[in-house]
C-alpha cells in the first residue's frame, strides 16, 4: 500500500517526528515510545508500517528534546510524557492532512509509554477512540485507569512474568472495554520468531473494529 510520509516538527519544545498517511486512512494511531527509546524505536516503527499497511495512518514521535532525555530524570517521568503525548496530539488535531480530518484517533503505547498513553486517555476522554498497550506498564497509571473510556488492549509477553503480573494487576483497574491478550513464548522485547508480528496483527484488527465503530 502506498504510504505517504511527511517528517514534522511539534511545538514549542520541537519534538520531532514521522506522520505517515497510507491511502483512505480509516485513523490515525499516536505512538509512545519506552524509556530510553525514541520515534526510531525498531520495535515501535515495525508496527507503526503493519498499521500502515492496514490503512491506519501513524505519527511517530520524540517525547522528549535531546536536551531533555539526556537527563534520565525526563525519561521516567510519565505526566510529563503524558502532557507530550496530549500536545502531539492537539498538534495533529491543527495540522493533520485533509484524509485524516474528521477521522478517529488511537494511542499505541510501549513500556512506560504505555503509561502516559492511558494518562492521557482518560484527559482526553472524548478525542481518544482506542488504546493499545505493547509490554506496557500501565500499573504506572494506575490513578488514571478508571477514568480511561477507550477500549483498550493490553498485549503482553507470556514469559514476560513481571510485567505481566503487573498487566494482570491493572486491567483490574479499568473501566472501559477491555481485553488482555498473551502472546505464547514471547519475551519482554517480542524478539522470538513471529512475536512481533503477532502484536501488529492484533493491534491493527483492535484499531480498526473501534475506528469502525466510532
Amino acid at each position: 500500500m502506498a504510504v505517504s510520509e511527511h517528517a514534522v516538527s511539534i511545538p514549542p519544545p520541537g519534538l520531532e517526528g514521522t506522520l505517515a498517511v497510507p491511502a483512505e486512512p480509516s485513523g490515525t494511531v499516536i505512538f509512545a515510545h519506552g524509556s530510553g527509546s525514541s520515534r526510531l524505536s525498531p520495535r515501535n516503527r515495525s508496527v507503526a508500517a503493519g498499521l500502515n499497511n492496514a490503512g491506519i495512518a501513524t505519527l511517530l514521535f520524540d517525547l522528549l528534546t535531546g536536551e531533555e532525555g539526556a537527563d534520565r530524570r525526563n525519561v521516567f517521568d510519565i505526566p510529563l510524557l503524558a502532557e507530550r503525548l496530549t500536545l502531539a496530539h492537539d498538534w495533529l488535531a491543527d495540522n493533520m492532512p485533509e484524509a485524516l480530518v474528521s477521522k478517529p484517533v488511537g494511542y499505541f503505547g510501549a513500556s512506560t509509554g504505555a503509561a502516559a498513553a492511558l494518562i492521557a486517555a482518560a484527559e482526553k476522554r472524548d478525542a481518544v477512540t482506542a488504546v493499545v498497550s505493547r509490554g506496557g506498564r500501565p500499573d504506572m497509571a494506575e490513578d488514571a485507569l478508571p477514568r480511561v473510556a477507550a477500549p483498550t488492549l493490553l498485549i503482553v509477553g507470556g514469559n514476560d512474568y513481571d510485567v505481566l503480573a503487573l498487566n494482570r494487576q491493572a486491567f483490574k483497574g479499568l473501566a472501559c472495554e477491555k481485553e488482555l491478550e498473551i502472546i505464547p513464548g514471547a519475551t519482554h522485547l517480542f524478539e522470538e520468531p513471529g512475536a512481533l508480528e503477532a502484536v501488529t496483527d492484533k493491534a491493527a484488527q483492535w484499531f480498526k473494529t473501534h475506528f469502525a465503530t466510532s
